[in-house]
């Protein structure tokens, strides 16, 4: 079990203890409180005096730094964000163009050996394929990129004879370049969310913040959206904002100012912030993301920093994607955008009042659809965990076989509809919006310019561009002919939510959110279909649109089980204030049947990678049996004393992998005295911070009033945060674990304590409160009985607690 304090007797001897191998390091938390020692204190009293009656003192170039590094934190996410999105279209374009130049080479074939030259595929035809046979083939590729033309094209048309084999070979590439990154850094994989998540509950995850993470992450991310995969990259942007705070406020920009651990959470928040305003150009919703499903410690000024930090990143979107433009008149639709919603009659709201009971229906089945999502990916990953995550070369293999799959299906939906659906030609009704999401309907297999196919529309396009056309694509119910019918989105919506669940958690960077919109968006607009088909198509229920907008909702809300900042997200996105109060009734519906099922995704996840989260609940054991402190802790605790031979100390840390060690009194009745952490152990040791015999300490005589200054100041140890030495890299020359090490001036001496007899509903709060490392449990002598640590108070834990006390009884 993980321990932040030592689980064996005390010890108060230098014998050597048995001879076996050190463990690894567990999970160890977060320290969010300074040590408040004799070194600490006296290095803030000399800078109290130092700048005593000046203006600008150490307090207020600290906050202006901190500024500038928040205003640097969402810039530097906003490019990332920025060049992340523009190198992802344009593979997928690279991609497109060079299958469609092969298809137009098949159709000239095809034209010279008596094909029809109108366009439409021959019987013969032994390929799949994207378009009719009309000139402009080519130039209406899927979002193609002239800029990308190369040579390469000799290349496919050399090595392939299909288009489809082609494209193929490009989403296999794409997904294998992806699955290489999360090869290099195995962390990298998944969306990131649940890891920043648990890192902001006060778990200190390994690399989850290194350089070498954010780069896999990010780069991974792009390959992965090219490849087709159906995921997004607004996960792996939360993770990038994140990433980009921690390594900017540790030092990585030049500031060294902010290198502890409350710093670096602060600034952590601030950049998933920005992730998220990065990602959706919504810095509102950011900062509720932050708040609602990140952070578990909240103050007004931090929520100051994360709001700041959101405006600085969609700041710097427009200012990029505006520059052609000399930064004049902002271009929205070149950010991500779920297009702008108008009202269909003049001064009236698209829906009535009474559908916000028919929206509550479709948030409970959106929030049912969840559920079912969230327990089938939950076995997916045990299953994954068993095995293919304990090989990096299957974790690659599954991710090359399911990229074949998507490339099917993907290829042989539209294949299987074969319909061609009449562009529609009464557009004067329409506005300018919709009129561009009529040039992104594809002609697969179908008179271009004419014809459309209605599967091929929404599996070959990006998911942005398909989420826009399920929302906007007007139909009333009254006259509106449907631009996609309810066969073909029934054809999208199982296929796709079922690759989804597939893929989620396979090798690759990956993100759901945007996965969950379109999928939501697809259904709710069957259900407008549906309901449009009950009422005959008397226009007595609101438009298609309107209806694919709160099923987005619901299955995003089902599937995450966020509120707030999924209402706030896509109001921001939507731009329409008139869906605040269907868009919540929606959300809430989902959220509390999803609830009566499972949890979301991202907890499940946490839960199966056995992170020691804590909720912001008492968990219900508690609530439900009378448990006290002393039931909860661990009371066989390895202590130190003030002053204590090397090789105690040494050994200690050799053969335990704990944080944190308590100092105990033991000329004093063994009265708590404080605590002191691994690092500054290490940190001693490896400074040689000894004293002899001679110098007034003796085995017997080590409380005596003769102390020598501190061998190693305050300032020393804060520099080495966080590669603080470790014990494997301590050698001891002869004669070192003889000679004692005083405690004292390094101790803290203002420890959090609870009394043994405090209720653990308590004791659950001042912990998760005051996001605390360990807390020291003492009886009413104030004489050490025991520590709790996080693991102690989960539920699992907790529930062992109760079953000892029950044995105990019978016993």
């Amino acid at each position: 079990r993980h321990r932040d304090a030592p689980t064996s007797s005390s010890s108060s001897s230098s014998s050597s203890p048995p001879h076996r191998p050190p463990f690894p390091p567990p999970l160890q938390s977060h320290d969010y409180e300074p040590d408040e020692s004799e070194i600490w204190r006296a290095h803030q009293s000399m800078l109290h005096l130092r700048h005593r009656g000046a203006w600008w003192t150490p307090s207020k170039l600290r906050n202006a730094k901190q500024w500038a590094l928040t205003f640097a934190i969402g810039a530097v996410q906003a490019v990332i964000a920025s060049r992340c999105n523009a190198w992802s279209r344009r593979l997928s374009g690279w991609k497109f163009e060079r299958v469609g130049a092969l298809l137009e080479e098949r159709r000239r074939d095809r034209s010279l050996h008596g094909a029809d030259a109108a366009g439409v595929p021959g019987e013969d035809e032994g390929y799949f394929d994207f378009y009719g046979g009309t000139d402009d083939v080519a130039t209406a590729s899927l979002h193609s990129n002239s800029a990308l033309a190369s040579d390469s094209q000799f290349f496919f048309r050399f090595l392939f004879r299909s288009p489809f084999l082609a494209y193929l070979f490009c989403q296999t590439l794409f997904a294998l370049l992806a699955a290489a990154f999360s090869y290099l850094e195995p962390l990298s994989a998944g969306s990131g969310i649940p890891e920043i998540k648990v890192y902001l509950n006060g778990v200190a995850v390994p690399r989850i913040m290194r350089a070498k993470t954010l780069l896999c992450r990010t780069l991974g991310c792009v390959f992965a959206v090219a490849s087709g995969f159906p995921v997004g990259m607004e996960g792996p942007m939360i993770h990038s904002g994140a990433g980009v705070a921690a390594l900017l406020s540790q030092g990585c920009g030049g500031v060294r100012d902010f290198r502890n651990d409350k710093d670096q959470r602060d600034f952590v928040s601030c950049g998933a912030a920005a992730g998220v305003a990065s990602a959706f150009a919504s810095p509102v919703g950011g900062v509720l993301f932050s708040l609602e499903e990140g952070a578990s410690y909240w103050s007004t000024r931090l929520t100051w920093r994360a709001f700041f930090c959101a405006m600085v990143a969609l700041a710097t979107l427009y200012g990029i994607r505006n520059r052609e433009s000399s930064w004049g008149q902002t271009d929205v639709d070149n950010l991500f955008s779920l297009g702008e919603f108008t009202a269909i009659g003049e001064g009236s709201s698209n829906y009535s009042i009474w559908e916000l009971a028919v929206f509550a229906v479709l948030g409970c089945i959106g929030g049912l659809i969840g559920a079912c999502f969230n327990a089938a990916s939950e076995h997916l990953t045990l299953w994954r965990i068993k095995h293919v995550n304990y090989c990096k070369k299957r974790r690659v293999l599954e991710v090359l076989l399911l990229s074949v799959l998507t490339s099917c299906v993907s290829f042989l939906m539209p294949r299987l509809w074969n319909r061609c659906t009449a562009l529609p030609t009464d557009v004067q009704g329409w506005n300018n919006q919709q009129k561009e999401l009529m040039a992104e309907l594809l002609p697969f297999q179908c008179l271009s310019g004419k014809e459309y196919n209605e599967v091929a529309s929404l599996y070959l396009v990006d998911a942005d561009v398909a989420i826009r056309q399920l929302f906007h694509f007007r139909e009333t119910g009254l006259t509106d002919a449907p631009t996609f019918s309810s066969a073909a989105i029934f054809l999208f919506f199982v296929p796709y939510i079922s690759l989804a669940c597939i893929v989620y958690g396979i090798g690759i960077p990956s993100g759901l959110l945007v996965p969950s919109l379109l999928t939501g968006a697809s259904f709710g607009r069957l259900f407008g279909h549906l309901l449009h088909m009950l009422d005959h198509t008397s226009g007595t229920f609101a438009d298609s649109g309107t209806y694919s907008l709160m099923g987005a909702a619901a299955i995003m809300a089902g599937f995450s089980r966020m509120t707030i900042s999924v209402t706030v997200i896509l109001l921001e996105a939507t731009g329409n204030m008139q869906y605040v109060l269907p868009l919540m009734v929606t959300v809430m519906a989902a959220r509390f049947t999803g609830n009566l099922f499972n949890e979301g995704i991202y907890d499940a996840t946490i839960h199966i990678k056995h992170y020691p989260l804590l909720e912001q609940e008492v968990p219900g054991v508690a609530e439900r049996h009378e448990i006290v402190a002393g039931q909860a802790m661990t009371s066989a605790v390895k202590c130190l004393r003030p002053v204590e031979r090397v090789g105690v100390v040494y050994d200690l840390l050799r053969y335990t992998s704990h944080g944190n060690f308590p100092i105990i009194d033991t000329a004093v009745s063994s009265i708590l005295y404080g605590t002191t952490s691994r690092s500054m152990l290490c940190t001693l040791l490896d400074r040689r911070a000894f004293c002899h015999d001679k110098d007034g300490y003796s085995s017997d005589r080590f409380l005596e009033s003769k102390r020598l200054l501190p061998l190693v100041q305050w300032e020393t140890i804060e520099r080495q945060y966080p590669e603080y030495p470790t014990i494997e890299t301590i050698e001891l020359q002869p004669g070192d674990r003889q000679r004692w090490i005083d405690l004292r001036p390094y101790a803290n001496t203002a420890p959090y304590t609870i009394n043994e007899t405090a209720s653990i509903q308590r004791t659950y709060r001042l912990f998760r409160t005051l996001g605390l490392r360990f807390l020291c449990v003492t009886n009413h002598h104030n004489q050490l009985v025991g520590i709790i640590t996080r693991k102690d108070l989960l539920p699992q834990s907790l529930w062992e607690t109760v079953m000892r006390g029950r044995n105990a009884h019978l016993g």
